[in-house]
């Protein structure tokens, strides 16, 4: 059974850049997303450049089903998962009175229950070879309310709190989870969820998503629970344990609306 680290939402953003980073570094792949198309041609030039084995499979994780399919290609492809990189997670800016539930409820099935699920199915056998980990992409959201984004930030609040109480709980079993925590980032995230006319991307200096996943590939290699990319966004984290509630809600309204 050959080693690989799976990779979910690997067709943009920053699940693209980490497959290109891991692979540079010798890791075979397992890479999951909707566009199969664009995981195809991403294997090729990975393949090519670095002579790793890919595997792609096209998937919608928000679908339980799909996630079993997934767990059943890796065992029928005799693949074990050293690394699961749990990235895929979409975001609506919307106000929730006039949001679809549809989306909604796409959103809290794929950024909180495909992501516990997938950890579900391939941690037992990490732990059993003492080795391996993972990384939940969550969020600077994860830290506090996000009026006109709220289910977005309530499920990165979920991630980033599963992430480290499971890192609590692996200790000594040579498994470890990171929790990436990045700010707003430039990928095909924003356009997605609505928030490219957000003030908050108006304002701030948005970094790439190359950038990000750097950061994040070397925290999670350094076994870092909690990994908040870039300075401002520490400085801001930390700022929340001493500001008032009502501020800082005042604040993200302001910085959300479009």
């Amino acid at each position: 059974m050959s080693n690989y680290t799976l990779i979910t939402g690997a067709s943009s953003g920053i699940g693209y850049e980490f497959a290109k980073i891991f692979a540079k570094n010798g890791c075979n792949l397992v890479l999951s997303a909707r566009s199969k198309l664009i995981l195809e041609d991403l294997a090729a030039e990975l393949v090519k450049l670095h002579g790793v084995k890919v595997h792609v499979l096209e998937a919608d994780l928000s679908n339980p089903e799909e996630c079993r399919r997934l767990e059943a290609f890796c065992q029928n492809n005799e693949i074990f998962v050293e690394n699961l990189i749990n990235n895929a997670g979409v975001g609506d800016n919307e106000a929730f009175v006039d949001s679809d539930w549809k989306k909604q409820e796409h959103m809290i099935r794929l950024n909180i229950e495909s992501l516990v699920k997938l950890t579900h199915m391939f941690l037992p056998k990490m732990v059993e070879r003492k080795s391996g980990g993972i990384l939940n992409v969550a969020s600077t959201a994860a830290f506090q309310p996000g009026p006109f984004m709220a289910v977005y930030y309530a499920t990165k609040a979920f991630v980033l709190s599963f992430s480290e109480a499971l890192n609590e709980e692996l200790k000594d079993t040579g498994v470890h989870v990171t929790s990436l925590c990045p700010g707003p980032t430039r990928s095909g995230f924003q356009e997605a969820a609505k928030m490219d006319k957000a003030v908050l991307f108006k304002l701030l200096n948005i970094p790439d998503a190359k950038v990000v996943a750097e950061y994040g590939y070397h925290a999670f290699k350094n076994k870092k629970a909690v990994a908040i990319h870039g300075f401002m966004n520490k400085i801001m984290v930390q700022s929340l344990r001493i500001s008032p509630r009502i501020l800082i809600l005042k604040i993200v309204r302001f910085l959300q609306k479009k």
